[in-house]
């Protein structure tokens, strides 16, 4: 039916329906309380200004895998989104299939974190993270998984210390920062990065967020609200709704040093990729990257597009090289029903046929 033909009748009858369930889901909202991410009890194992290594709780104890797996996130959001709920957890699925989980929360920058560099948070903390697994696990390597911004720490990571990292496995992963369908790579070219740090010290995480959401402005800030009335009657989706919501918005500040840096030598300059990448004056090659790698991005990132991700293969100096190809989107590859049927499993059995 052409929308532009509806009769007066119809399109009273849709406005009177809409406020019904707009109405009803005022009393579904009234009703809810706190709705806290989270599913898997953790402990905190190792603690460092405003960073926390958690262990998760093991949900199994046979079949279990004797190397532990360190997930590193990006900065710009929480790790919970990897945890968000029962039916949702990518943490869950991994634990249920017998894998130990580690998990580094950044925690929330402030003033005095200002001038800290990519070289502390990745020759830094998260170099103390994994000597931390390592020495609690005897091992002279552990299972690293990276996603996002995290996972490019990871890849440097791996590349600067590959005798410490058994096996690397990076999710939606950007290597190549200057693809032509990267729409967040052309708004940074152009960008004076050095007056923005200069100017506001620390970058707020609600600017960053919203930069973000503008990328789709339509869909991530008015049809998904549109959208949100039909499920408001339904307690159980809007708590869902709610959770998810509750992530996207809980986006700390960037420490400026960081932010500068990490813009400038891999968004403005694409070291990374081309080559010329150093990190606390070590370099960043990835050709010493020999340990195996699994590599998995979505085909509808609209973040980190797939060509961003697909590079890793000619770069790394691995002949142990698996790409996985996820029909999704950036946050679809943590929270869909698809992936919770897919991510997990394929983690787990590419890790248990290299232990």
């Amino acid at each position: 039916m052409n929308p532009f033909s509806l009769s007066p009748d119809r399109v009273l009858e849709e406005a009177v329906t809409f406020n019904k369930r707009l109405a009803s889901g005022f009393e579904t909202l009234s009703g809810l309380g706190d709705v806290e991410p989270g599913s898997c009890e953790k402990d905190a194992v190792y603690s460092e200004d405003k960073l926390v290594l958690y262990r998760y709780r093991p949900l199994r104890e046979d079949n279990r895998i004797g190397v532990p797996l360190l997930i590193t996130y990006a900065l710009v959001n929480r790790p919970y989104v990897v945890d968000l709920q029962p039916d949702r957890s990518l943490v869950r699925a991994m634990l249920e299939s017998g894998l130990d989980v580690y998990l580094i929360d950044w925690g929330y920058p402030d003033g005095a974190d200002r001038f800290l560099g990519l070289d502390d948070y990745i020759n830094g903390y998260l170099k103390r993270c994994v000597d931390h697994v390592r020495a609690a696990h005897e091992l002279d390597a552990i299972n690293l998984l990276g996603i996002c911004q995290g996972g490019t720490f990871s890849m440097c990571f791996a590349a600067l210390y590959p005798e410490r990292v058994r096996n690397l496995i990076t999710m939606v992963a950007p290597v190549d920062f200057q693809t032509p369908d990267n729409l967040l790579s052309h708004w940074t070219q152009d960008m004076d990065v050095d007056l923005l740090v200069d100017t506001l010290g620390n970058i707020p995480g609600e600017m960053l967020n919203w930069t973000y959401l503008s990328l789709k402005p339509f869909r991530l800030t008015g049809q998904k609200y549109l959208g949100l009335v039909d499920i408001l009657e339904d307690r159980k989706q809007t708590e869902n709704f709610l959770r998810m919501e509750k992530w996207i918005f809980d986006s700390p500040d960037q420490a400026g040093e960081a932010f500068r840096e990490f813009t400038r030598d891999f968004y403005q300059k694409n070291l990374l990729m081309k080559g010329g990448l150093e990190i606390g004056g070590k370099k960043v090659d990835l050709s010493k990257i020999t340990m195996p790698v699994l590599n998995i991005y979505a085909t509808e990132d609209h973040l980190v597009p797939p060509d961003a991700s697909r590079p890793l293969e000619k770069l790394v100096g691995t002949e142990d090289y698996t790409a996985v190809e996820f029909k999704g989107g950036h946050i679809g590859i943590y929270v869909s029903s698809r992936a919770q049927r897919q991510v997990p499993p394929a983690i787990h059995d590419w890790i248990a046929a290299r232990v």
